[in-house]
């Protein structure tokens, strides 16, 4: 049964089929190397730009970790100066400043990991 289909789907071509079976039957264009090379530079920014943006950010990162934790030492006396009849079990459930740093890096690690996963 699937003969026939075939058969009729092959009768039933009209001008633009036959023209558009007659194009990919051609052979294929000699370019001496031109699209090994194409292909060689595209995946090669793309390998840079996959190195790059996760340097970057990591570079940006170390710069940026000592008035990040500047920051949260300052807000943390704040927090902890809170008073207790406002939220009463507030300083016992503050976590360590050095829990919240691991925390924070965990996470960019986790992020970074799966944006690389993605690529």
């Amino acid at each position: 049964m699937t003969s026939k289909i075939i058969n009729m789907a092959e009768r039933m071509k009209d001008e633009q089929d036959r023209l558009l079976e007659s194009m990919f039957e051609s052979s294929p264009i000699a370019d001496d190397g031109f699209s090994k090379t194409i292909i060689r530079r595209i995946r090669r920014k793309l390998w840079i730009r996959r190195i790059i943006m996760p340097t970057a950010v990591l570079l940006g990162g170390l710069v940026a970790y000592q008035p990040l934790a500047a920051l949260v030492k300052s807000l943390y006396p704040l927090l902890l100066s809170i008073p207790g009849d406002l939220v009463p079990s507030l300083s016992e459930s503050l976590p360590s400043l050095q829990l919240i740093v691991t925390g924070a890096l965990v996470l960019v690690v986790a992020l970074f990991s799966l944006n690389m996963i993605e690529d």
